[in-house]
């Protein structure tokens, strides 16, 4: 018998810009994140909300991207995660 990981391939240029290509929402999203956490002092100053609406601040950004990741996920089961990822 043939040991699996002995057969295995290495990934290539290809795999690896493919997933270059999918870490990049990721940074995006986290660059977004990071943006609003320094944004809180100015909000904070010039809104002046309370505990309460300062989380729901924060949280309505998660709410929409679970929400995007729900939807997404849902039309990459209908039609296909490549072809979404390319359209």
């Amino acid at each position: 018998m043939t040991n699996p990981a002995a057969t295995a391939r290495l990934a290539g240029r290809r795999e690896w810009t493919a997933f270059t290509v999918l870490l990049l929402p990721l940074l995006l999203v986290s660059m977004d994140v990071s943006v609003l956490y320094f944004a809180v002092p100015a909000i904070t100053e010039q809104l002046d909300p309370s505990a309460t609406q300062q989380l729901w601040i924060f949280d309505s950004y998660a709410f929409a991207l679970s929400g995007l990741l729900i939807t997404m996920g849902s039309l990459g089961d209908r039609i296909g995660r490549r072809r979404l990822l390319l359209i």
